[in-house]
């Protein structure tokens, strides 16, 4: 193991961190959390750090984990850290790169400076990039690298359904839908939506989509609400799907998510461990362990 570095993690994420850990060949470290009262935090972190830390902090729920990533940031380079990487298997507040509305804030640029002020590098999957280019784009550190589940995702529908049909409920899930169905040949379509609010959406089949006797596997980076989901899979169930699971990135899956999208006709559910949930069905340790030998952390 690397003496050089070590993977610094919170108690809740300790599994997680272990997979990345054994993957790359780093030490493991915890740091303790202690919660007051009044609900300030109290951290801690070994006594003296190697030149290179590695913190490893997925960022669902994220209001709380921010400050905890600017109280270990700061503290890490006054124990010795000469270079910081931010591994965040999900990274929030990429959403909203535009003000829509006068007075909105734009949390992409704002948080992504945040970062870029604590972190030499940051490891994130399938970010909510949508009218940039790059990951460098929202938080310009000098390594930024946003990794994919979509061939992950791929391999788990592959492995639990013969040749499904994949479909991406809306436009924005284009892009993982088209790079988990290439390589390996399969048949794809992205349906149409139209969003009421968050929690009231339409969908429509493209025209002309072959979906009668097939089975089909709803893939998206992301799972919250459920309502896209569970109207996408009505749409597929009413147009002769013989089955219909969804493959996610992001298990996110707030309030009675699953149960939405379970009672609108879909079977399995299965998600990556980018964030810890019941339908893990793969691990993005290794790819994390790739993307960190590439920026030289090993």
């Amino acid at each position: 193991m690397s003496k050089d570095t070590v993977l610094l993690h919170f108690e809740d994420e300790a599994a997680e961190a272990m997979r990345l850990a054994q993957a790359v060949g780093l030490e493991l470290a915890e740091i303790e959390r202690h919660r007051f009262p009044d609900d300030e935090l109290r951290l801690r972190l070994p006594a003296e750090l190697p030149p290179n830390v590695v913190l490893y902090r997925s960022l669902h729920r994220p209001n709380e984990k921010l400050l905890e990533l600017l109280l270990v940031a700061r503290t890490a380079g006054r124990l010795g850290a000469q270079h910081l990487t931010l591994v965040a298997p999900y990274l929030a507040y990429m959403r909203q790169d535009k003000a829509f509305r006068s007075g909105e804030v734009v949390s992409q640029r704002i948080v992504g400076e945040f970062l870029a002020g604590l972190f030499d590098g940051v490891i994130t999957v399938d970010p909510h990039l949508h009218r940039i280019d790059s990951l460098a784009e929202a938080i310009p550190v000098p390594h930024a690298l946003a990794l994919s589940g979509a061939a992950l995702l791929a391999k788990v529908a592959l492995e639990r359904r013969e040749r499904p049909l994949l479909v991406g409920p809306d436009a924005e899930s284009r892009q993982w839908v088209e790079a988990a169905a290439r390589p390996h040949g399969l048949d794809y379509l992205v349906c149409d939506k139209i969003r009421h609010d968050d929690r009231n959406v339409d969908i429509a089949l493209p025209a002309g989509a072959a979906v009668h006797g097939r089975a089909v596997v709803l893939l998206d980076d992301v799972a919250s609400s459920g309502h896209t989901l569970a109207r996408a899979a009505s749409v597929l169930r009413a147009a002769g799907a013989v089955s219909v699971d969804v493959a996610v990135t992001h298990a996110l899956f707030a309030d009675d998510a699953l149960e939405l999208i379970h009672a609108a006709g879909v079977g399995a559910v299965w998600s990556t461990d980018c964030i810890a949930h019941p339908s893990n069905a793969i691990s993005v340790a290794p790819m994390l362990a790739e993307a960190l030998r590439e920026i030289g952390v090993s």
